[in-house]
């Protein structure tokens, strides 16, 4: 049995967001999220308020930026 595994040297460069970057979510603009991963076209968001909860899948076009109020 052979298993062949397809695996791709290249970087995502297909992501808007960067790991780090506050973002809230359309549905949800009063939350404020902090992308913790990018997998595949899914952002895996965590609440800044509680960092230890379970992590919230969002897709690109359903996040915007967080933009701090000065």
């Amino acid at each position: 049995m052979y298993f062949i595994f397809f695996m791709s040297y290249h970087t995502n460069t297909d992501n808007m967001y960067e790991l780090g970057t506050h973002v809230t979510a359309k549905a949800d603009p009063a939350l404020k999220l902090i992308i913790v991963k990018y997998y595949q076209r899914i952002y895996y968001c965590a609440e800044t308020e509680n960092l230890s909860r379970k992590h919230l899948a969002y897709f690109e076009n359903e996040l915007n930026p967080f933009l701090l109020d000065k």
